[in-house]
């Protein structure tokens, strides 16, 4: 995919408005020249940053539920500002980006400033550990952590209608049948449209195999 190809497939797929595309348009200069002094995203892929990133997380909104009176999401690990920001410029929902590096924080402050987007953009900047639980509607990570980590730390911000969209290379399907017997869940793994070797892991989660089967037994005990 050619760097105008994603631009035509922004334009195709997302009612992209004049005011959308000149905030796409504006970060894509912004994250250029913050690269200069901070390692953001790989310098292999600066001059295709719409397509091996903004369409790259711009497809995730295709699994998305649309129009849900509960419209959270948030993005772990955010760095550059993908997924977490480019789905606050294309849709309406309210994005909680965590990240814990400080220049980092600080970059992304910046750019949400810049972009006019504080009112639902919300930047966490702090480890998530530290992160108050509270459900969210949608749960995304772009290399992040491998799954069994990931799973451990963020299932406290997840309940059973939380979508888990999780980007995870050509490695989805083994951290996948890794970390199965530890949880239950409903996943299935979508191509990526950037990558035809890379998978995308959606689905939902509904707890520990172990806590729940601690769960039944405490049940049967009581009875």
């Amino acid at each position: 995919m050619t760097e105008a190809d994603a631009i035509c497939w922004l334009k195709d797929h997302f009612n992209v408005s004049r005011e959308t595309q000149d905030r796409l348009e504006a970060f894509v200069a912004f994250l250029k020249i913050e690269a200069a002094s901070q390692n953001l995203i790989s310098a292999s892929t600066l001059d295709q940053i719409w397509s091996r990133h903004i369409v790259d997380s711009a497809q995730l909104l295709k699994f998305a539920p649309q129009n849900t009176r509960s419209n959270s999401w948030i993005d772990l690990g955010s760095g550059a500002g993908f997924p977490g920001l480019i789905v606050a410029m294309l849709t309406n929902y309210r994005v909680t980006l965590v990240e814990s590096r400080s220049r980092r924080i600080e970059y992304l402050q910046r750019a949400v400033a810049m972009l006019d987007m504080e009112d639902r953009v919300e930047i966490a900047g702090t480890a998530l550990e530290r992160l108050k639980t509270a459900p969210y509607s949608v749960i995304s990570a772009r290399a992040f952590a491998p799954l069994p980590r990931l799973f451990e730390l963020a299932s406290r911000f997840s309940t059973n209608r939380t979508l888990w969209l999780l980007p995870k290379g050509r490695n989805a399907a083994k951290e996948w049948s890794e970390v199965e017997p530890l949880w239950n869940g409903n996943f299935r793994i979508e191509p990526s449209i950037t990558d035809a070797e890379a998978g995308i892991l959606i689905g939902h989660l509904t707890g520990k195999r172990g806590n729940m089967a601690n769960l039944a037994a405490k049940g049967r005990q009581t009875e």
